[in-house]
């Protein structure tokens, strides 16, 4: 088993009780009333691990997790791990249809969720979709049990007496993101590459023991999975989750729990400094944050500095399928640095910007983003085709991203290859939205693309064509989509058109699209 410096990662389970062992009775988890120590941490694990083996999860099989930032979505997580599972997680924004894809094509055998989360019963929207063959047991993390579930405190009662070894080439999840296919993918990566990428990460950006660390950002996203609550289990620090970001309550749990870390997206921090009653808070304890998925503005960087008493502000850049780092700034870069580029490659690994035929262009030119290490994804589940299109015979990722690399070696990335945009630091692939429209019976073809936002960095603009001989109305499209897909995938903007522009072999011109929607 591999060590690095004083960190034990071979596997997840084996830091959980490194970190056991190494922190004890310093606080690991605090959500509400519940307060869990390392201690505490590293019991409710195995014995989540040993109930999931009662539950009949064998090595290798897909455990799926459908709920907000919570403490029993890191133990059900960890459980499944240290059982020799594979965690599968759920976009809490998903809507029934959304999710049935993620459980049936990964075959999940167990899924852990909640209901009545934003009045919302995930049960229920599944079973609206129809049955799942390879669905064996839903496990309600909180809130009522429907008929056919089986509650959180239930599952745990039925723990066996039963360990495993699990390894560090072994898969730990599988994270869904979507493309510009349409269908979401399954990004594989295994315990050696989570930890190494991430012991890497917390290093760099100086996540420390005791630093508490409030995680805004999704479990079911690197960001808050890997980033969050599990470099916090590698460093000794506490996890506060955040199930929802909502400013007035950020602000109150930064000051009760004198939070010193708090990554997040650009739109978080600009929430909080926007916020007519910030200054009414204790914000003072606040010391690190991290932030990328879009354009940072220098003056959000001084403003963060004088305003929130950041000593220390990164930004970095990466994908799912390069376990969700790739470069990163370093603590000591300026502050023109830091707002203009995503920083240079982490240790032992490659980035290089290319042209179309995969040379590397000279700095200062712009290119296709390349990516090689011990970061890349193991491929895509079952899908060795579109794995070939984005990892090439000499191991190189394919990010799809246009960036500048300048003298230095720091990447700024300036746009992307593919259509892809990022609403308040979700990515939104207009393929997918696109055959969700489709899917309305009065659409005939629709072209989805994202423009500059304020508040939310990019929106979508969708234009639609009705079918023939029907009317339709932009409000109603509208209204339709936030029935049918996550929030951030919605168009914020329909405009109706008689056609789509494209070009001789009938491609549409999505550039046209463009200009249209950031005049209107």
């Amino acid at each position: 088993m591999e060590t690095r410096g004083d960190l034990l990662w071979g596997s997840i389970p084996g830091v959980i009780h490194t970190s056991a062992e190494r922190f004890g009775s310093n606080e690991a988890v605090v959500d509400g009333d519940v307060r869990l120590t390392f201690t505490d941490l590293y019991q409710a694990v195995r014995e989540a691990s040993r109930a999931c083996i009662a539950g009949g999860i064998d090595p290798g099989d897909r455990v799926a997790i459908w709920a907000p930032n919570m403490q029993e979505w890191i133990v059900a997580a960890l459980g499944a791990l240290s059982a020799g599972g594979v965690v599968v997680p759920i976009n809490t924004r998903f809507k029934g249809r959304e999710a049935a894809y993620v459980l049936e094509k990964s075959r999940a055998k167990l899924l852990f969720t909640v209901t009545g989360f934003l009045n919302t019963d995930y049960v229920h929207l599944l079973r609206d979709v129809g049955p799942i063959p390879s669905l064996e047991k839903i496990v309600v993390l909180r809130g009522d049990e429907p008929d056919g579930t089986i509650g959180w405190k239930e599952f745990l009662s039925t723990a066996v007496d039963q360990v495993r070894e699990v390894g560090a080439d072994d898969l730990s999840d599988i994270i869904f993101t979507s493309g510009t296919t349409g269908h979401p993918k399954g990004v594989m990566t295994t315990h050696g590459q989570t930890l190494r990428v991430f012991e890497v990460w917390s290093r760099i950006v100086g996540l420390r023991e005791g630093d508490r660390y409030l995680v805004v950002n999704p479990f079911f996203h690197t960001f808050g999975y890997k980033a969050g609550f599990l470099s916090a289990i590698m460093r000794g620090a506490v996890t506060i989750p955040h199930p929802v970001f909502d400013v007035p309550s950020v602000l109150q749990r930064i000051s009760e729990e004198r939070v010193t870390f708090l990554p997040g997206p650009p739109t978080l921090y600009q929430s909080i400094l926007n916020h007519p009653d910030r200054t009414a808070y204790d914000l003072s304890s606040l010391r690190v944050a991290v932030t990328g998925a879009a354009v940072v503005p220098v003056e959000l960087i001084k403003q963060m500095r004088k305003d929130l008493t950041f000593e220390t502000i990164l930004t970095a850049y990466g994908l799912t399928e390069s376990t969700g780092t790739a470069t990163m700034c370093r603590p000591n870069d300026d502050e023109e640095t830091i707002a203009n580029t995503s920083g240079c490659a982490i240790p032992d690994t490659e980035v290089r910007v290319v042209d179309d035929a995969g040379a590397e262009v000279p700095r200062g030119d712009p290119g296709e983003v390349v990516i090689r290490g011990y970061n890349v994804m193991r491929g895509y589940f079952e899908d060795p085709a579109q794995t070939a299109e984005v990892i090439d015979a000499g191991g190189w990722l394919h990010t799809g991203d246009i960036g500048v690399m300048d003298h230095r070696g720091y990447l700024r990335i300036t746009d992307r290859k593919k259509d892809m945009f990022i609403v308040g630091g979700f990515n939104a692939y207009p393929a997918e939205i696109e055959n969700e429209l489709l899917r309305h019976p009065r659409v005939a073809a629709a072209a989805v693309v994202g423009v500059p936002d304020d508040r939310l960095g990019e929106v979508g603009v969708a234009f639609v064509v009705p079918r023939a001989g029907q009317a339709i109305d932009a409000s109603e499209v509208i209204a339709w989509a936030r029935e049918q897909m996550a929030n951030y995938k919605v168009p914020r903007r329909v405009v109706i058109v008689d056609a789509l522009p494209v070009n001789a072999s009938g491609k549409v011109l999505k550039y046209e699209l463009r200009e249209r929607a950031q005049s209107i």
